[in-house]
């Protein structure tokens, strides 16, 4: 690995490495705008200029590769004044409206501006004025805040290969533009946004919601498919307002679907259940969260003492964490050696949607078909727990085990309609315990309903489509009226305290027990359910 120096410190490099990469992998502070790891290197923003002994001029750092015994200078005389020389002819026509811009608090332009620009601009003239223009369902351009930096149309060639985005025009007349008639609408076109290091591509979505220094952060994974994209969710008082996409270079590398952007709607859907229900004389009546506990555990254990083994079944969605699946699994064995476990139903779209790079044809994206995150996870664990298994599917078959099926458990938590037409007859009649986020056909005929908390409100693992086990945090505490599943798998347990996923993990033993939250997981919230 060769070494260089930059201002007196002594860095490693890897082979073939750019001044710019090693020092941000150093962690030594040099300016950049154009520079993006995920994309081509251009060098057109020129503000990351540095002084290199024997260089006769200033080099750009992003595309000017490490050399062994490098001297680097990049708080020089001449790559200062080349830095405020840059800031000062971005500012020229930037617009002064940090105040009603979503940027504002993770600017770079903010930033870098009182970092190396002057405290006062020399421009006397009329600024430039660009129109802001809607460019997608959910992008929008506010062309005069645009330093041309050309990320976002690199990211249309090079990622989404779907080329909307170019430059036109000339000097201060250029401007970001679409093609006619192709609006930026492909199924990643979110990632521009996270790609601005300015203000000038905002999301529709989160347009003046909310101001960035209030958004807390959670490591979370995606709900909608089986890639298990890395996110981040920023949430404040409850309230998710937008996720960003989370670096993991062997799962979804910088970037994430407009389906996983957008998932956290249903988290706060209006028809969200929020109350307790058990059936008494024919009809729904609302009861506190211990009672349906207690009505739910009555009622399963009637059904095994009058139909005996094999009489119950566990449904098991793969919306669950993967210790969720587990407790509930091991509550209803406990019960009933014999019960079915049920993998609950796996939507399938008909192909991934594969993106590639515009000239080079090589794979830069993929959204998987199966649109769930934990089939996978619930497949292992019910390895794991053995016994009699089966999918939703080959529940609709009727067979002498599902006849004799009598009461069981169902968990929901799918983001949206979720039950196929024909409802398997196993789970038609009997004792229904039903535990959902939203309502539906089972929710309102069971006999006991218990609303259920969202992904974005607890802790797990799932297992992606690769075999990949990853951890999610809970953002916020759930809904009221909702309870974690974990918490009421305790409690049917005689498990004391409350749902403690790391711990659930380490029982469960390996690849789970290896599997722990990111060292940037922000504490957890004070989880306090005294009902239970």
């Amino acid at each position: 690995m060769p070494k260089f120096t930059v201002d007196g410190r002594t860095l490693d490099a890897k082979p073939g490495q750019m001044i710019l990469q090693a020092c941000n992998d150093a962690g030594v502070a040099i300016p950049q705008y154009c520079y993006h790891p995920g994309l081509s290197i251009v060098a057109s923003c020129r503000i990351c200029l540095v002084d290199v002994e024997g260089m006769p001029k200033l080099v750009p750092a992003c595309q000017t590769p490490v050399r062994e015994g490098m001297v680097v200078h990049a708080t020089s005389t001449k790559a200062i004044a080349n830095q405020k020389q840059v800031m000062e002819y971005l500012l020229i026509n930037h617009p002064l409206d940090c105040p009603v811009c979503d940027q504002a608090g993770e600017c770079l332009l903010q930033d870098y501006s009182y970092g190396y620009g002057r405290s006062q601009s020399r421009f006397e003239e009329d600024k430039s004025k660009n129109p802001k223009k809607d460019v997608g369902d959910h992008v929008m351009l506010y062309s005069d805040r645009c330093i041309m930096c050309t990320r976002c149309v690199r990211f249309t060639r090079e990622v989404s290969g779907t080329a909307e985005l170019f430059v036109e025009g000339r000097g201060h007349k250029e401007e970001i533009a679409i093609f006619p008639g192709r609006p930026v609408n492909n199924k990643i076109s979110g990632n521009v946004v996270d790609l601005c290091p300015v203000g000038a591509l905002l999301d529709k979505d989160f347009l003046f919601k909310q101001r960035v220094w209030l958004l807390k952060e959670a490591p979370s994974i995606s709900p909608v498919d089986a890639g298990g994209e890395n996110i981040y969710l920023h949430h404040n008082e409850g309230v998710i307002y937008r996720v960003k996409p989370r670096y993991n270079a062997d799962v979804n590398g910088w970037w994430i679907s407009g389906d996983t952007r957008y998932s956290y709607k249903a988290v706060h859907d209006p028809a969200r259940l929020r109350t307790p229900r058990k059936t008494q004389y024919g009809a729904p009546a609302e009861v506190t969260y211990g009672k349906a506990i207690e009505e739910a555990a009555a009622g399963l254990k009637a059904v095994v003492a009058t139909h005996g083994e094999g009489s119950l079944y566990a449904v098991l969605s793969p919306m669950m964490a993967c210790e969720e699946a587990y407790l509930l699994g091991t509550y209803v064995r406990s019960l009933d050696p014999q019960a079915l476990l049920v993998l609950g139903p796996v939507p399938t779209a008909a192909e991934d949607d594969v993106f590639k790079h515009m000239t080079s044809g090589k794979e830069t994206f993929r959204i998987k078909a199966e649109k769930v995150p934990n089939a996978a996870g619930v497949r292992r664990v019910m390895d794991l727990l053995a016994g009699p298994r089966t999918t939703f599917e080959e529940l609709a078959t009727p067979t002498d085990a599902t006849r004799k099926l009598k009461g069981g458990w169902v968990v929901g938590g799918y983001l949206s309609k979720w039950l196929p037409a024909a409802v398997p007859a196993a789970l038609k009649g009997g004792f229904r315990v039903v535990q959902d986020i939203l309502p539906n056909s089972l929710t309102d005929q069971a006999d006991v309903v218990l609303p259920a908390a969202a992904w974005a409100e607890k802790d797990g693992c799932w297992e992606n489509f690769a075999g990949k086990i990853q951890p999610f945090a809970a953002a916020f505490l759930p809904l009221e009226g909702a309870r974690r599943e974990g918490d009421v798998y305790y409690k049917l347990l005689g498990r004391p305290g409350l749902y403690n996923a790391e711990a659930v993990r380490q029982e469960m033993g390996e690849p789970f027990a290896a599997v722990k939250l990111p060292t940037d997981a922000a504490e957890a919230p004070a989880f306090e359910f005294a009902e239970l």
